[in-house]
């Protein structure tokens, strides 16, 4: 199963990836949770300690690694580099294990149409485009919208799941990400609300959708998310009973074998 995870800043997109990263671990899947969000928080989210976690380095920022695969300095745009970059074994090299989970901080991927053609951008594609086509559970945590992706990577994620609060500008928000998603030939766009307070906010989702928007479940509001993130002690046990409920509908939606 591929998953790419988006939805605008603070809706909680990081912690539903967490939270079905660990759970598929949890029933013996091979698991990678991806950072491509330039906020990188998906390791607190994990349970990796502050300090542990502050000291990550994205791959895009490893200057010698981006050297050693592209030919070029980080940074340098109108040298010659390589577009094809070997990029196989670095998910096992460089994956911090999670409790069963293995993270690749991997940064941000620059917008296509953004004028960085540049040896960290293409060292970072070639990654994801790699990591797409492993026999492992990916869940990859963008940042809000798909600009970043490109139609080789999304036309092999089994699904795009947009995260909304239950307001209308996290429903426009949620819209916006769908259309482009289509746009850009991703097959599946699922939306799950979070931080719903009671059965009349799950039915304002329901009701004011945005045309594509499925909404697959609902995540409730639960204050103590925020005291773990602080403490890095990952998701809490009422996060994950509906993070499994999202699970179930995700194989409903894309087949047992996913």
């Amino acid at each position: 199963m591929k998953l790419a995870v988006s939805g605008k800043g603070g809706v909680g997109k990081t912690t539903l990836a967490a939270a079905l990263a660990r759970l598929f671990a949890s029933e013996g899947r091979r698991v990678f949770a991806v950072d491509a969000d330039p906020d990188a928080n998906l390791a607190s989210m994990l349970g990796v300690p502050g300090e542990e976690a502050a000291g990550l380095v994205p791959l895009s920022a490893m200057k010698e690694l981006v050297e050693e695969r592209t030919g070029a300095e980080p940074g340098s745009v109108g040298s010659y580099f390589k577009l094809n970059p070997r990029v196989d074994d670095i998910p096992d090299r460089f994956a911090l294990d999670v409790d069963g989970v293995r993270l690749l901080v991997v940064g941000a991927m620059k917008r296509a149409g953004s004028g960085c053609f540049c040896p960290e951008n293409t060292l970072v594609r070639a990654l994801v485009a790699n990591l797409v086509t492993r026999d492992e559970v990916m869940i990859f945590d963008m940042e809000a919208g798909v600009e970043h992706l490109s139609r080789g990577v999304v036309e092999q994620v089994d699904a795009l799941l947009v995260v909304s609060e239950p307001s209308r500008v996290g429903l426009a928000s949620a819209g916006r990400i769908s259309r482009l998603a289509a746009e850009l030939g991703i097959r599946r766009v699922l939306a799950v609300g979070n931080k719903v307070r009671d059965e009349s906010e799950r039915e304002f989702m329901r009701s004011g959708a945005p045309a594509g928007v499925k909404f697959i479940g609902f995540i409730p509001f639960i204050p103590e998310i925020a005291d773990r993130e602080r403490e890095g002690s990952g998701p809490c046990a009422q996060l994950q009973d509906a993070a499994r409920e999202v699970r179930d509908r995700l194989v409903e939606e894309l087949g047992a074998g996913a």
